[in-house]
């Protein structure tokens, strides 16, 4: 029996841990893209399971379950994000510690992009998540965020003007960092 009292047949049982074991992994890289906190992460999923679970026998569409459990991850986040947002503590733009040239540009780079990334509003993040780096069409971000294409369309846009507009500035400073270091 489930919490609610129905009975969950085996054949349910075995197929959400099927469900489970092949999508937990995305799932949290979803949600670490979203949080940039793994523990924050891992919480995120771990709710979105049991919400899952809950709802394993009302799922329309077996197919794609995993829709389903991804888009509690992002609606968790975002309740989660507008509570954090009303605290004292802000994210910040840049960390104080300056980074040196030594072989790993590429690591800097995605490291610069995920930062611009997490200063992005979380609706904006969780579509260029769901976009990029899940890799879905828009009609599936669409249907995973509860909206139109057209907004997934317009949001991805303006999320991708914030970006360019955030890398450009941060590399920008960076050269002037750079040069100011060589300089003095």
């Amino acid at each position: 029996m489930d919490d609610g009292g129905r009975v969950v047949r085996a054949e349910q049982e075995e197929d959400f841990r099927r469900f489970v074991i092949d999508s937990r992994h995305r799932l949290v890289r979803t949600a670490y893209v979203l949080t940039g906190d793994y523990a924050r992460a891992e919480d995120l999923v771990q709710t979105a399971l049991v919400r899952t679970y809950r709802a394993w026998h009302r799922i329309e569409r077996r197919d794609v379950p995993e829709l389903y459990a991804r888009q509690i991850v992002i609606h968790l986040h975002a309740s989660w994000w507008r509570r954090v947002a009303h605290r004292s503590e802000r994210p910040v733009a840049f960390l104080p510690d300056v980074a040196t040239a030594d072989g790993t540009e590429a690591v800097d780079r995605r490291d610069q992009v995920w930062r611009a990334v997490l200063t992005l509003p979380p609706r904006m993040r969780a579509i260029i998540v769901l976009r990029f780096l899940e890799d879905l069409k828009e009609t599936e971000t669409a249907e995973v965020l509860g909206c139109s294409v057209g907004t997934v369309k317009s949001q991805t846009s303006r999320a991708l003007a914030k970006l360019r507009t955030h890398l450009g500035t941060e590399a920008a400073a960076e050269r002037a960092a750079a040069t100011t270091r060589r300089a003095g």
